[in-house]
């Protein structure tokens, strides 16, 4: 081929030539390219040695991999349309300024903020109880809401609306995880339906065309045999539990839903003892805030993170309950894993909701008190921090929690299994990694951290740096100390449904933050949005600095006028796309 082409160049012009050329030699220097960048992807090498020998677990580890991504690319929009020009407005880089207009026809000493930031000489303890609970020194740093005074920067002559930007920010992130989870969750729908489609299909794809004869490594071709024998025992496994689900009695069915049944009314008990407890406990976190400055070290510290500390132990004690009673039930292992996730996840992220609503309920008060500033300024003069530091502490928390499990659980097991001849130490074995779980804690802890960003506006920084080291200790926890899982699991599949739970997770997360930008008033006394009486009310006032042609056309999509057709062309185009899917 390459002979006939070298006869067909003779007889083309000159310019022809030197354009086939050049083509052929930029497509080298693409593929050099793009080879070269391939060794700067995060965790490339880790994540090859850990696909062919624990396949599944690939999908905990490329989930960390992921958020560590979105958290980096968040924290660089926060950084760069909040932080940044806040910062620089501040101290006069760039020949800079800004604005500080003071709230008005609101009570004087609604406008008072004074955080508890550290004066003279403090104990060393005091900075690590305020490190570990973003009080004191970090309540007066731009970590938090509260540090946000602006309501305009000034670079020269051009004017930055800060309030809209700060809004504008938090909208943008959010709508970049919803696209990017989106995007990658189209690759599993397409491979989910291709496997739906003919299970013998999937059978003839791994014989005779699993093997990738671009494989000239012994290491690469060991993992690539060891990832397709770990899908073809998951098929068969499948297969062997269809046959049985296939082959039972009127009498066995009817034994199994009825222990259904009744599991379920276990786990809904379960749940109502864990939201129960986490409201009670924030209850008396809140209402014992003021005596905090008198209590010893280890009491102010308990009373700080008493909320997470009873939130951690239902996230921990809740799924153990769930892993223990889905055996019972006679699933199928992804059934088993995608029931047993949805539950605990339903535990975590509703343990969230329940923390968010005691606050909420603490912050909006229908009392006297609250009728001068509009919220419980005595409790929360600056609530938006407040709730910054419980999400804060949610996922510092989180973090020493994952480190003390792998540090002073699975290694001292590990080590008592393998030096340990005992029959009970033996029995117990060596821990299985928990896909479930470790997929919780990534669904969890980003959740955090798409709540507690608007409050919070670095946190997505502390986001990232707690999954890129929570991937090395998870990688070393695999690798030395844990045993791949019993029964085989279709990674791909699975895959799928994280993204689609890590979709549910965005959903919830927008609740919250909803509630807060659209109906609970501002605070008065800090943050970008003192002189409005809620975050959103910064877009029609926006608006209404617009020409009055913009505002009508604005106004006009706006109203119902608009909406109802569009929503039903909206309607129609879905219709056609599905009913063009259904003929292909």
């Amino acid at each position: 081929l390459r002979d006939c082409e070298q006869v067909d160049i003779k007889y083309l012009s000159g310019w022809k030539q030197w354009k086939r050329t050049s083509s052929k030699s930029m497509k080298k220097v693409l593929n050099y390219v793009k080879e070269w960048l391939s060794y700067l992807e995060l965790w490339r090498h880790d994540i090859h040695s850990i696909e062919g020998i624990y396949y599944l677990m690939l999908i905990s580890v490329l989930g960390s991999c992921f958020c560590c991504w979105l958290n980096f690319i968040i924290f660089i929009l926060m950084f760069s349309f909040v932080t940044l020009p806040a910062v620089i407005s501040k101290y006069g880089i760039f020949n800079s300024s800004f604005t500080k207009i003071s709230p008005k026809n609101i009570e004087p000493y609604c406008t008072v903020y004074n955080p508890s930031g550290n004066k003279g000489l403090v104990y060393f303890y005091t900075y690590l109880k305020d490190l570990f609970s973003g009080t004191g020194f970090l309540e007066v740093t731009s970590l938090f809401y509260g540090y946000y005074m602006i309501d305009a920067a000034w670079f020269s002559v051009l004017r930055y609306n800060f309030p809209l930007a700060y809004l504008l920010a938090t909208f943008a992130y959010l709508a970049l995880s919803l696209l990017w989870i989106i995007k990658r969750s189209v690759e599993g729908f397409k491979q989910n339906l291709v496997y739906s489609e003919d299970q013998f299909q999937s059978y003839c794809n791994k014989i005779f065309a699993g093997w990738d004869f671009c494989i000239t490594d012994p290491n690469a071709a060991r993992l690539k045999h060891r990832s397709l024998l770990y899908e073809l025992q998951r098929d068969l496994e499948e297969e062997r539990l269809r046959q049985k689900i296939a082959d039972r009695t009127t009498k066995e069915k009817l034994r199994i839903y009825t222990l259904r049944t009744f599991i379920n009314i276990i786990v809904f008990a379960v749940l109502s003892v864990c939201f129960y407890s986490i409201f009670k406990a924030t209850a008396f976190s809140q209402a014992n805030s003021d005596g905090i400055s008198i209590m010893s070290f280890q009491a102010n510290l308990l009373v700080q993170y008493l909320p997470s500390v009873v939130i951690t132990l239902a996230n921990f004690i809740a799924p153990q309950i769930f892993w223990f009673l889905i055996r019972f039930e006679d699933y199928s292992p992804v059934f088993e894993i995608r029931l047993t996730l949805m539950r605990c996840v339903f535990v975590r992220l509703a343990n969230i909701g329940v923390l968010l609503f005691s606050l909420f309920s603490s912050i909006s008060c229908t009392t006297d008190e609250c009728e001068a500033c509009g919220y419980n300024y005595k409790l929360y003069p600056c609530w938006e921090s407040d709730v910054g530091q419980e999400m804060y502490k949610l996922m510092i928390f989180d973090f020493f929690i994952i480190i003390a499990v792998t540090l002073f659980l699975d290694f001292p097991r590990k080590l008592l299994v393998t030096h340990c001849s005992c029959k009970p130490v033996q029995w117990c074995g060596l821990p299985e990694f928990g896909i479930s779980d470790n997929v919780l804690d990534i669904i969890y802890g980003q959740t955090i951290c798409w709540i507690g960003t608007f409050f919070s506006p670095l946190l997505p920084a502390v986001a990232t740096i707690k999954y890129f080291i929570i991937f090395y200790i998870k990688k070393i926890s695999l690798i030395h100390t844990c045993k791949p899982a019993a029964r085989p699991i279709r990674a791909s599949s699975s895959n799928f449904f994280f993204l689609v739970v890590l979709l549910l997770g965005l959903i919830l997360a927008l609740i919250p933050l909803g509630i807060s930008i659209a109906h609970i008033p501002s605070s008065k006394a800090c943050g970008p949005f003192r002189n409005f009486n809620t975050s959103w009310a910064v877009v029609p006032d926006t608006i209404l600095e617009f020409p009055v042609s913009l505002q009508q056309v604005l106004r006009g999509i706006a109203s119902e006028a608009f909406a109802v057709p569009f929503f039903v062309v909206i309607c129609l185009v879905m219709f056609y796309c599905i009913a063009l899917a259904g003929a292909h």
